[in-house]
């Protein structure tokens, strides 16, 4: 094992910076080399891109772990990750779940006090992987709705968490009978009227004063979509209309409906309408 300093970790993504709330991605280049342990302020979860071994000192020992693509591993809050040795350069993508989005997901459950995650050094979790590998193609694409996107994610992963990995398993309540039409009326409102601003999940459930994994399931059974769905459609229809009106350019308008950048205002409308933003005004 090496005595030297460990060597530079290459950041290819980072969502620190985009003012993601309760679950952050770093997608990074691991280096060949020995990392100390570690203590963190989130709950931890590794999800691998490539083949690799990697070394764990445990009570005084080294337990070595084979991981293949798409294995992962779970450490919670509190504990530390241990001192770790990795035999090749991998590319890794992590994640970074607040303690507090776990317990909002518990307290739905009315069992938040008895609630453990338990640490996971190897295991194979296909929702996981996919969720990891979603959230880095949308921290790619670097926009703005990214954060509701990100909100939305990270309390569905709490509840996967919760049910899959705690000491103590809880009951998760199976919410039914959707948002009221008031409630409906009131979130449809301020999505109109804030479609250039941050829209989080945390933001648009107190607007009905309920919890984000409450006001998601909810969401979904009234409007069969998701919040995040739902309000890209919007942001796209409203897109459309300013769009017909021709009296703003292209990154004017994403500033209007919440995107950050006419890369990402493109790729949405093509995948959305079946054409890009510039094409649809021509053809008008």
């Amino acid at each position: 094992m090496s005595d030297n300093e460990p060597a530079p970790h290459l950041h290819l993504l980072s969502s620190f910076e985009l003012g993601w709330n309760g679950l952050n991605l770093i997608y990074e280049l691991e280096p060949a080399d020995e990392m100390p342990e570690t203590d963190l302020e989130h709950h931890f979860i590794l999800i691998a891109e490539n083949d690799f071994r990697a070394s764990f000192m445990l009570n005084g020992s080294w337990q070595e772990v084979d991981y293949a693509s798409g294995d992962i591993a779970i450490i919670p809050a509190t504990q530390s990750i241990p001192r770790t040795f990795v035999d090749r350069e991998v590319p890794l993508i992590e994640l970074f779940l607040a303690p507090e989005m776990l317990a909002r997901a518990a307290f739905d459950s009315g069992d938040a006090d008895k609630i453990e995650l338990v640490p996971q050094l190897h295991l194979c979790d296909p929702l996981i992987q996919h969720m990891g590998l979603a959230l880095k193609q949308e921290l790619a694409a670097g926009g703005a709705d990214s954060r509701l996107y990100a909100g939305s994610m990270g309390t569905a992963l709490a509840v996967h968490l919760l049910r899959r990995y705690c000491s103590f398993t809880p009951e998760i309540k199976n919410y039914t009978g959707g948002l009221c039409k008031y409630q409906l009326r009131q979130v449809f409102n301020y999505i109109d009227e804030h479609l250039d601003d941050n829209l989080s999940l945390e933001k648009l459930s107190n607007l009905v004063q309920i919890s984000p994994h409450y006001f998601a399931s909810l969401f979904k059974q009234s409007t069969k979509i998701t919040p995040h769905q739902y309000v890209v459609k919007c942001r796209i229809e409203r897109a459309k209309q300013l769009l017909r009106l021709r009296e703003l350019t292209l990154v004017e308008i994403c500033h209007q409906v919440g995107f950050q950048s006419q890369s990402h205002l493109t790729r949405v409308f093509r995948q959305q309408v079946k054409t890009t933003p510039k094409a649809y005004r021509d053809a008008l």
